[in-house]
């Protein structure tokens, strides 16, 4: 169940940047964005606890981390028309590859 909790807590790590960004605009703060961001950092930074009873540390940090970075990195290009790049595709494959690797290896 503690691979559930991290990676749950993974998606929830997407909302915050996404809060954020639509949150601050030009015209002022935009409250209810800037609410679901903190409400995913209270979510995801709960899940992570959870997670964190069971799996070390070091490794449900990297894949939470990894997880929020492989998805907010493909929302920037699916809603805000970020470059996809081959150099970005290929950086990110090995985030991917780093979290695959660190399940891999988990002795839980």
């Amino acid at each position: 169940m503690a691979w559930v909790y991290l990676v749950v807590a993974g998606v929830f790590e997407w909302g915050w940047p996404v809060g954020l960004k639509l949150g601050i605009t030009d015209q002022g703060y935009r409250v209810g964005w800037l609410m679901f961001a903190i409400v995913s950092m209270a979510a995801s930074g709960t899940l992570l606890l959870m997670a964190q009873k069971v799996i070390p540390m070091g490794t449900a940090y990297a894949v939470w981390t990894g997880i929020g970075a492989v998805g907010t990195f493909f929302i920037g290009l699916a809603v805000f028309g970020e470059p996809a790049t081959f150099a970005r595709f290929f950086c990110v494959g090995l985030i991917i590859a780093g979290i695959v690797g660190l399940k891999m290896a988990s002795a839980s």
